[in-house]
């Protein structure tokens, strides 16, 4: 495997940190930390099912969007949860798979990619593995996976480079998510669907739309409809301001939910270029709808 924890290069930050002796940019040192890891039902039908997804947050985050409604978990050096070694976490999905979970998703896994990678090889799963990203991942990672996950769920949340420098700091985003969803569709291609309708293998991409910003959703979707033919998009509703944070002051429009003419407004272009996929109700927001960082399976 390309790359090391003592020089890390393995999200397209490139920090070079050293990380068995201190934290890289994804705000995370050399040991897997989890903050959350149980049954989920707020995923899309084909990845929650009726019997829950089996998420896995891990903490800490190479993106860092200042608008995250997980900061508490993914910006923080010290955040809540508990390490793991990879042994531990192998047991640990086989242990949300015993309580029937439809799938093990890897919710921001991007910086932990070896450590996770090793937890998978000691034993195969019986249920498919989600990687759950913002997007952001370089191919030299991605190809890592290849034959250990099954379901791709990245974010496209960026065609607008100013916004993706503005908000997360990373103004070659939407260049770098269209290399990492090419690279994921080559791997496992459209969705392929059980005879229960659950998400077998494939890819699914996600966008949230941002309040003010109904451009660049309706870029995102052009560029998904030219790039990915046959690909489904999540369409999310679910933005929730996030509070008492300073940094937020200088974006208003960012201090709201998205309103009913915004979403429209993109759910009518995603239907115009024939996408395939889900929309997801505005009323999916709000504090009820964030994950308890403190359950474990």
């Amino acid at each position: 495997m390309e790359g090391s924890l003592k020089e890390c290069r393995f999200c397209p930050r490139n920090c070079g940190a050293n990380r068995e002796i201190g934290l890289g940019a994804c705000r995370s040192g050399n040991e897997i930390r989890i903050a959350r890891a149980a049954l989920h039902f707020w995923e899309e039908p084909p990845i929650s099912g009726t019997k829950g997804s089996g998420t896995v947050f891990f903490t800490g985050c190479p993106l860092g969007c200042i608008y995250c409604q997980n900061r508490e978990i993914s910006q923080s050096s010290l955040p809540p949860g508990k390490t793991l070694s990879p042994k531990e976490l192998s047991a640990l999905f086989f242990g949300l798979a015993e309580q029937g979970a439809h799938n093990i998703n890897l919710v921001t896994p991007t910086h932990f990619m070896p450590l996770i990678r090793e937890a998978l090889l000691m034993k195969k799963l019986p249920v498919p593995v989600v990687y759950n990203t913002s997007g952001y991942e370089t191919v030299g990672a991605l190809r890592e996976l290849e034959g250990l996950v099954d379901i791709y769920l990245p974010d496209f949340k960026y065609a607008d480079s100013d916004l993706s420098r503005v908000f997360s700091h990373a103004p070659d985003y939407p260049g770098i998510c269209v290399s990492a969803i090419e690279e994921m569709v080559r791997q496992v291609g459209s969705p392929v669907y059980d005879e229960d309708g659950m998400m077998k293998r494939g890819v699914l991409i996600r966008h949230l739309i941002l309040p003010g910003h109904t451009a660049n959703s309706l870029a995102v979707l052009e560029e998904i409809a030219r790039r990915f033919s046959g690909i489904p998009v999540s369409l999310m509703a679910q933005y929730t301001p996030p509070e008492n944070f300073p940094e937020m002051e200088a974006f208003p429009e960012l201090q709201r939910p998205i309103t009913k003419r915004e979403q429209q407004k993109v759910e009518d272009k995603l239907f115009s270029l024939g996408i395939d996929g889900f929309v997801q109700s505005r009323s999916a927001r709000g504090e009820r709808y964030l994950p308890d960082f403190h359950q474990f399976g």
